[in-house]
């Protein structure tokens, strides 16, 4: 075969550097929004934001004056001034990069949102100086200020707080003693039985329960020191974590019953006690910081039904820097600030566009779970990414890049977009039930049922047949597992 050069003309699809911002910012959570957002500040000298919690403080003009914009009033004069320096400098915020000032538009024509209020705070406000978080007392920290009132002699102390060191953040003794006492030197001569007269010793302070080393010993702790508690039903509780706390956990009282010989009442008064207790007394020292969810958007109910609108409060307010855009203009656009320009208004174009993308596939979402909004979660319809990927004429990868990690507030709660799109189960007259539904249908029953006779899963999925959707056994279990619901014998009381 012969060689020869060939040329051809085609065409087909590129990402162009816009389009790829454009689907890396979609598909960002509104916290790595912020995080990209501040990356891009720092490399980008020609944007800034306009909801900087500096804002408010020092800003230089494109003049080069120093203008402080601080809560305390000001001049007629200074502020005649100010107001003749920001008009000056305002259609320079938005330069164009062309000679002319014919192209030149006003800075908020970039990202214009006008019931967008910037909020100052005056000097008496609680909010207008910083708050300091106040130290939480750690577990170590209260064990080791009871031992300071209770341990006169150093070697004692030395001996507790090596025990408390071992206590991990539950309150539970990792380490089995025998380990801690031959790590100890040899030359300190310390006997086992000084380090047992110290975890007794701690096992007495406060919370009950601490310096256990297994779930029975520190029941057993805590049901010892609590008052008022009948001497029978102390030693059946006593006996029943130390021996037979299995059996407990499983809820099989017919055995329980038989290996303690007593009858339902003996038995429930002692359940009460146990569950009176903390398995992880240290628990109330944990430092974790709570996690919370920041809505996107927000539905309300209005005339014309359920309307939904974006919160403003995790909208970043761009513009382009008025500095650096004169200082562009007199240099006509030449340099790498040009290039930068263009990236700013890339950004800001496509920060607009994400958000209204945003605000029209969450509308669209409920415009067909209306009856969710009305109702709650046994309202919900079957939907699927296609059917509002074909309503907005989009397509379903750009659907799913909007629903992920995107939260909406409901008179319900807070949910992710995705929630609202789930599968269908057939019902016998030929209609869809949704997922959700039959989840929030299996959540009704097992919350309305008699916990002494608990449904089991068949017994679920007869019950929902009876209102006519056509579930099998395995999938109750499946949606029962799903909602974190512990199966029937798991879920029977006395």
């Amino acid at each position: 075969m012969k060689q020869s050069l060939q040329l051809r003309v085609s065409q087909h699809l590129a990402l162009t550097p816009q389009l790829q911002q454009s689907i890396r910012l979609l598909q960002l959570s509104t916290l790595e929004l912020h995080q990209e957002l501040e990356q891009i500040l720092a490399d980008n000298p020609m944007l800034e934001r306009l909801d900087d919690p500096l804002d408010n403080s020092v800003r230089l003009l494109a003049d080069g004056a120093v203008s402080t914009l601080a809560s305390t009033p000001a001049s007629p004069e200074s502020a005649a001034e100010s107001n003749e320096r920001s008009e000056s400098a305002e259609p320079e915020a938005s330069y164009e990069g062309s000679d002319s000032a014919e192209n030149t538009a006003p800075a908020e024509s970039d990202w214009s949102f006008d019931d967008v209020a910037r909020t100052s705070k005056a000097p008496e406000d609680d909010d207008a100086r910083p708050q300091l978080e106040a130290h939480q007392t750690t577990l170590r920290e209260h064990l080791l200020e009871q031992m300071r009132v209770t341990v006169r002699n150093q070697r004692d102390r030395a001996l507790v707080e090596l025990i408390i060191d071992a206590i991990n953040d539950n309150g539970y003794l990792e380490e089995p003693l025998e380990e801690i006492h031959q790590r100890l030197p040899e030359e300190l001569e310390i006997e086992f039985d000084e380090l047992s007269m110290a975890l007794k010793l701690i096992q007495s302070f406060e919370p009950a329960g601490v310096g256990a080393r297994n779930a029975s010993e520190c029941l057993a702790l805590q049901i010892r020191r609590f008052p008022k508690v009948a001497l029978v039903t102390r030693r059946m509780a006593l006996r029943i974590v130390e021996d037979y706390l299995t059996l407990f956990a499983q809820r099989d009282f017919n055995k329980l019953k038989k290996a303690l010989d007593c009858d339902d009442e003996d038995l429930r008064e002692a359940q009460v006690v146990i569950r009176q207790c903390n398995p992880h007394p240290g628990s109330a020292f944990a430092t974790d910081a709570s996690d919370f969810v920041v809505p996107d958007v927000i539905v309300k109910r209005s005339r014309n039904g359920w309307q939904v609108s974006l919160n403003r409060e995790v909208m970043p307010r761009l513009r382009v820097n008025a500095l650096y855009a004169s200082i562009l203009k007199q240099s006509k656009g030449e340099g790498s600030l040009g290039s930068q320009l263009q990236e700013a208004k890339w950004l800001i174009k496509n920060m607009r566009q994400r958000f209204d993308t945003i605000l029209r596939v969450a509308q669209a979402i409920v415009d067909r779970q209306r009856n969710f909004f009305s109702h709650g979660a046994v309202a919900m319809r079957p939907l699927v990414l296609r059917e509002i990927a074909d309503t907005l004429g989009l397509h379903e990868s750009t659907i799913s890049r909007v629903t992920t990690q995107k939260y909406m507030l409901t008179p319900h709660g807070v949910f992710e977009l995705k929630y609202f799109f789930g599968s269908h189960v057939a019902t016998e007259a030929g209609g869809e039930a949704s997922s959700t539904a039959i989840r929030a249908l299996i959540k009704q029953l097992i919350g309305a049922e008699d916990t002494r006779n608990p449904f089991s899963d068949s017994k679920i999925a007869e019950m929902l047949a009876e209102q006519g959707m056509v579930v099998a056994r395995r999938t109750v279990a499946k949606y029962r597992e799903a909602l974190k619901i512990p199966p029937v014998n798991l879920r029977k009381s006395l």
